[in-house]
């Protein structure tokens, strides 16, 4: 009995001293506002080709601004995975384009997917 009792009190002390991992907080998604450099080349080998990508205001998970010269529509903020995950749609005559990026070490990574012109690219920005 004593050993089951000891057994059990052991178990408790070890869930009462057990600490969970620390949740990290949210990162600053105002890091995204301003104007944005992007290298739109279609490969790795290709010449330089950039745009903008402009942020004009947030509104808690929102954002607003323009890429590529195009009004952003739907412009979204994730920031609960420890890092600025955004995606947005814009649009020309051929439809729209749905885009998603992550914000790592001051650069952003993202995905543009055209329906209208069957093509997935990669880009990447850095802040002016």
């Amino acid at each position: 009995m004593r050993t089951v009792i000891a057994v059990f009190f052991s178990f408790v002390l070890i869930a009462c001293t057990t600490t969970q991992p620390a949740i990290n907080s949210a990162p600053d998604s105002n890091e995204l506002i301003g104007t944005w450099q992007v290298d739109l080349r279609p490969t790795p080998g290709a010449a330089e080709y950039f745009q903008e990508f402009v942020v004009t205001s947030i509104d808690g998970k929102t954002f607003q601004g323009s890429f590529y010269g195009s009004p952003i529509s739907q412009g979204r903020i994730n920031t609960d995975w420890s890092a600025v995950r955004i995606a947005f749609v814009t649009e020309d005559q051929s439809g729209p384009y749905n885009h998603s990026a992550v914000l790592k070490n001051d650069k952003l990574e993202g995905l543009t997917n055209s329906k209208g012109r069957n093509f997935l690219s990669y880009w990447s920005a850095t802040k002016r």
